[in-house]
């Protein structure tokens, strides 16, 4: 296990939440951000420093509007990026 992943949410499309896993293979600082579709900011996720594991979290999207999001993984000089789509 030398790399960290974060797996496609469940469910999607999600409506109004849905569930992100990811895998951290070493000590590290991680950040999760969430993006719109022009790749602005809208919010972190996750911002923390995480023993080795598989870790999960429910994001809810009862605050966003309809569309394309993308959720950013960064971990010492890795970064995973996952598109996921919320239907209202």
């Amino acid at each position: 296990m030398n790399d960290s992943e974060l797996y496609q949410n469940y469910p999607n499309p999600f409506n109004p939440s849905t569930v992100i896993k990811y895998l951290i293979p070493q000590n590290s600082f991680v950040k999760i951000t969430l993006h719109d579709i022009l790749g602005s900011e809208i919010k972190t996720l996750v911002s923390e420093n995480v023993q080795p594991g598989t870790y999960e979290f429910t994001l809810s999207g009862s605050d966003l509007s309809s569309g394309m999001y993308f959720v950013r993984l960064s971990s010492e000089n890795i970064q995973r990026t996952l598109k996921i789509s919320l239907i209202k």
